[in-house]
């Protein structure tokens, strides 16, 4: 197999991002996963190399600026560049609005966005030196949520963030174009995760939509030339349910 580019995932050790992350090194890529806890990385790290690429396991907390910093630094330092960065790390709490605890409206600030603009700043010398010698440019991929474009009762603060992070990939296409580096959020509904569990009295997990769906639309994104800006894709269930988590 012929190598594709080189991908620095977060969240990668659960969910859509493993589902991320066993797509691109079925895809070609080189990797370099995240998640906060080392324990969780390596067994992911081994399932990932049966598919004959480099896997660098390099665990961070996304609340812990010196850690995020030192991904990045971890990944350029191995690979040189970097085509495709996932930001798939992130938390969620819900609650009612009125008497919602601040200190989890911080924390999902600080995870789901000002992590991934951390992340974002650190990456773009290493995602501008990808770009400039290939015609795909490189990618930013963030996986957002539904509940960024259309509010769901108690995710307010779940939906303010996402909404955050949906507009930081459209400001980040803006202002890098002429580099080659563009920004997409992916905004789904429940997908059938552990984050969606507490809904599964409610809603059939096998309704949900899969995290290899996700994995699909990131792949498809990658293989986008530089001049093919997609800021956001909403992906939700369908029937009754549709524009709606």
């Amino acid at each position: 197999m012929s190598r594709t580019g080189t991908a620095l995932i977060t969240g990668a050790s659960r969910g859509i991002g493993l589902a991320i992350a066993r797509r691109l090194a079925a895809e070609g890529f080189d990797l370099t996963v995240s998640a906060r806890s080392p324990g969780t990385l390596e067994p992911v790290a081994q399932q990932l190399r049966q598919f004959g690429r480099r896997v660098h396991v390099a665990p961070a907390d996304m609340a812990d600026e010196a850690q995020v910093i030192e991904l990045v630094d971890q990944h350029q330092a191995l690979h040189g560049n970097l085509d495709v960065l996932v930001l798939s790390a992130g938390v969620g709490f819900g609650g009612p609005l009125a008497d919602y605890p601040i200190r989890r409206f911080d924390t999902q600030i600080t995870v789901n966005v000002r992590a991934p603009f951390l992340l974002v700043q650190r990456a773009l010398p290493a995602l501008r030196v990808a770009a400039a010698s290939s015609r795909r440019g490189a990618k930013i991929i963030a996986i957002a949520s539904i509940t960024g474009i259309a509010a769901e009762p108690d995710l307010a603060a779940y939906g303010a963030s996402k909404a955050a992070l949906i507009s930081l990939c459209e400001s980040i296409t803006v202002a890098e174009a002429e580099h080659g580096v563009s920004a997409t959020a992916i905004s789904p509904g429940f997908v059938d995760t552990d984050m969606s569990e507490w809904m599964r009295e409610r809603i059939d997990p096998a309704t949900m939509i899969t995290s290899d769906d996700i994995a699909e639309l990131v792949h498809s994104i990658t293989r986008l030339s530089r001049w093919a800006a997609v800021p956001n894709i909403a992906v939700t269930r369908p029937g009754a349910q549709l524009w709606r988590a």
